[in-house]
């Protein structure tokens, strides 16, 4: 019979050349055990999924509780499913008057296309405007607006009505027009290495797509649920978007997505036509337990506010010669080393001594950290000593 890393490698299709194929066991809090029950510290939370743990207690609870309920009975939006109820009306109590209609999804990249065709359809317009290095999901549009050629360049013709900004630089805002339906961001962007717009350039952006009636998004697919020490970032600047994209962590470590609104512009993906946005399993029953139960556990605990302590932290035990800058919020950051070759050596040795971390999609010179936020003060002693070790002698 063939292995499991055999069949891994003959019936699943592939991402990449080379992927590390660690087998998993299992899963608990901020560790993963392979077959051989090594275990890892993870500092990566699955690209910012796993925010309250692997195995949670009271997520697990809520799952199963579901699961004893019942799974998918409709298409998501016709009938009412509690949990799709509950979740929706708690995210809006933590929202601001205008965030208050929740489209669920099934992920990240799902929220982004839903999106896109709600600006479409509300602004009447086709234009769109990102931002160089962001990322905004895989699929056909969401890939449009990708803020890196390498990454779509394979796969043109893509949507052609969109023109690519540079964060922090305000003459090129004016290019937010009358034909613009909408300008999406992300308020720390991820992929980009952890780049933080500057807080200036986004009231400036929020201002000229007021003036021009574009929609603003937020892309927080990888901020949100406490990444950056708030339930979603762009609570810290005081600045609004029109939309509000949520996924990764929001699903609890169930795969979940949405797209937040006002009433008045999600109205109108329900007519003309009618059903103009549908998703089967978009806000399945139980993501949305799973989902219900991280957001409690966020309001409920003091896990946001020890964010930013665990980010001082880190910052005060990542000290050495090659790490040319350490950048971010909360509890994701960047180590950006001299070049890609370096960070790929530190990140194999960490892989060695059982400490999991990654690179970024447009900055491969720069090492991720993003663990779970309910990671230990010990454990990032731990994993700080493990990257310093791994620096030593390159």
């Amino acid at each position: 019979m063939l292995s499991q890393r055999s069949l891994f490698f003959k019936h699943l299709a592939q991402t990449s050349p080379f992927p590390p194929a660690l087998e998993i066991l299992r899963a608990e809090n901020c560790n993963l055990y392979d077959v051989t029950g090594k275990k890892y510290l993870d500092l990566i939370s699955g690209i910012s999924v796993s925010s309250f743990g692997h195995a949670n207690e009271t997520i697990n609870k809520a799952i199963h509780h579901q699961v004893d309920k019942h799974l998918h009975v409709m298409v998501y939006g016709e009938y009412i499913v509690s949990p799709q109820v509950e979740l929706a009306t708690d995210l809006c109590n933590l929202l601001p008057p205008t965030l208050q209609s929740v489209y669920l999804t099934n992920s990240g990249t799902e929220a982004t296309e839903g999106a896109m065709k709600l600006a479409k359809r509300f602004t009447g317009r086709t234009g769109f405007i990102s931002f160089r290095n962001a990322y905004h999901g895989s699929t056909q549009g969401a890939l449009s607006i990708c803020g890196n050629e390498s990454l779509k360049n394979a796969y043109r013709p893509l949507l052609s009505d969109h023109r690519i900004l540079d964060i922090d630089v305000e003459d090129q805002l004016e290019f937010i027009d009358e034909n613009t339906a909408a300008v999406f961001i992300e308020p720390v962007l991820a992929e980009a290495g952890i780049r933080i717009p500057q807080k200036e350039f986004l009231e400036k952006l929020r201002k000229r797509c007021t003036e021009r009636n574009v929609l603003l998004v937020f892309d927080e697919i990888q901020t949100g649920m406490g990444r950056t020490g708030s339930l979603f970032a762009f609570t810290q600047i005081n600045i609004v978007p029109d939309i509000l994209l949520a996924g990764k962590a929001f699903g609890g470590g169930m795969p979940l997505g949405a797209f937040i609104s006002s009433k008045e512009i999600m109205s109108v993906l329900s007519n003309n036509p009618m059903l103009g946005h549908l998703t089967t399993s978009g806000g399945h029953a139980v993501s949305c337990a799973a989902s219900l139960a991280g957001l409690k556990i966020l309001t409920t605990t003091s896990l946001l506010q020890d964010v930013n302590k665990k980010e001082k932290l880190f910052r005060s035990q990542l000290l050495h010669p090659s790490f040319k800058e350490i950048r971010g919020k909360g509890l994701l950051l960047a180590i950006e080393f001299d070049n890609e070759m370096t960070t790929q050596k530190i990140i194999t040795r960490c892989f060695e001594k059982g400490l999991l971390t990654d690179w970024f999609l447009f900055a491969p010179s720069c090492m991720r950290i993003a663990p779970p936020l309910i990671i230990s003060e010990e454990e990032i002693r731990t994993a700080c000593e493990t990257i310093v070790a791994c620096a030593d002698n390159l």
